[in-house]
């Protein structure tokens, strides 16, 4: 593989800016060259809660919300459009019922019903799974409490609400703050909207009766969950790959994933808004994913490549994503002839052994797919991996991207 490739938008700032946009007082204009089944479910959520949101030609145009009724909110598979705009029907006063499929009426809610419970919100299930959920009255402003150990989501969905409260709220989260950078990527959209968050380590200042606020329009930068992959390819390759449209100096999370393939050797430059990655060697190392969980399954094929173990620490909350992705990891490695172990927090890789292709389960999961198809580029034989199509719901492109840098696919 050999080439330049561009990333799609990313996922992460389309949600947040859609939904600034949606709660504004004035149009707004989202440029988003490509979109995905998580970007569209948020889109089709807020339309649901009375914005008018249209997609023509990479440009989302966004009529904020008129609430009138309450609605069915079908979520797809992205536990963020669940998980944000559960608080923002809450705040609106919309009676709305939220459901999904795939692995998402199973991913943990629990803390974050309970919160909004005890602020003026009540919950009636419909089966005994998680969705369908319907969400009734006013969520209040006030003093709130999250464990931060779970999912920053929670905490996103309740940045993004409280300035519509009408009194004043503050929110302390408990423990480690998990995905902190996402919490930075909230907090800078609210920025771009004019909404005011005052931060004190872990503890968030909202003020009350506020408003959102967009600018005519706003570009969603390039997205690093999805470069990470190319990153990966090009530094386990045999040419060097070329990420170009990306943001060197994003908040999100998973830029990371130049210094983490550093750390293990990797030799990779940046410039302007390129990402040059050079074949390399690499070597085992122990990495922290506390801030970067989506990292895990293409770090896990780096660390398959290199030359000894490879530690990834802080990593259980894997086991709660579109799949349990240290088991699906786990699975995949083992198609290609590389041990693996897992730990209650831990994933150790052994890397430096031949790598033979084989048929390979994506469970499902975007990231495991995805993660196989850049592994196979340096095995032997062919890789044939079992629900590929599951890549729609964030790089709709991938395996064209794949095919135009010099994969083969069938």
């Amino acid at each position: 593989m050999r080439g330049a490739v561009t990333p799609p938008p990313s996922k992460s700032q389309a949600h947040r800016l859609l939904i600034c946009a949606a709660l504004g007082t004035e149009p707004c204009s989202i440029v988003c060259n490509s979109v995905n089944d998580d970007i569209m479910a948020t889109m089709r959520c807020l339309n649901a809660l009375g914005a008018r949101i249209a997609f023509s030609s990479g440009v989302f145009d966004v009529q904020p919300v008129n609430v009138t009724k309450g609605g069915m909110l079908d979520c797809g598979e992205s536990g963020s459009t669940l998980r944000f705009l559960m608080s923002v029907a809450a705040v609106l006063g919309v009676d709305a019922t939220f459901t999904g499929k795939g692995k998402l009426p199973q991913r943990p809610m629990g803390a974050l019903t309970d919160v909004l419970s005890a602020h003026g919100v009540s919950f009636e299930r419909h089966s005994a799974d998680e969705l369908p959920v319907t969400c009734n009255g006013t969520l209040q402003g006030g003093k709130f409490t999250l464990p931060g150990n779970i999912s920053s989501q929670y905490l996103t969905g309740l940045l993004f609400a409280l300035p519509l409260a009408a009194v004043d709220s503050e929110i302390e989260v408990t423990g480690g703050l998990t995905s902190a950078s996402y919490i930075d990527m909230t907090i800078d959209a609210l920025r771009t909207a004019g909404i005011s968050v005052e931060r004190r380590n872990n503890i968030f200042t909202i003020k009350g009766n506020q408003h959102y606020r967009m600018p005519e329009r706003v570009v969603v930068e390039g997205d690093w969950s999805s470069a990470a992959f190319w990153v990966v390819a090009g530094v386990i390759g045999k040419q060097p790959l070329t990420i170009c449209g990306m943001n060197n100096e994003s908040l999100q999370g998973d830029s990371a994933i130049i210094d983490l393939l550093r750390s293990m050797g990797a030799f990779i430059s940046v410039d302007d808004d390129k990402v040059i990655a050079m074949p390399s060697h690499l070597f085992g190392a122990e990495l922290d994913c506390m801030d970067t969980p989506d990292l895990v399954p293409v770090l896990s094929v780096a660390a398959a490549v290199a030359q000894g173990t490879t530690t990834f620490t802080n990593v259980g909350r894997l086991r709660f994503k579109e799949s349990d992705r240290l088991a699906a990891m786990k699975s995949v490695l083992e198609s290609f002839g590389i041990t693996s172990s897992v730990g209650d927090d831990t994933f150790t890789v052994y890397g430096g052994k031949p790598v033979a292709a084989h048929h390979v389960d994506s469970f499902g999961d975007h990231r495991i797919a995805m993660s196989a198809a850049v592994l196979s580029t340096v095995a032997e034989g062919v890789a044939t991996i079992i629900g590929a199509e599951c890549v729609a719901k964030s790089y709709p492109s991938f395996f064209e991207d794949f095919a135009a840098l010099g994969g083969v696919v069938g």
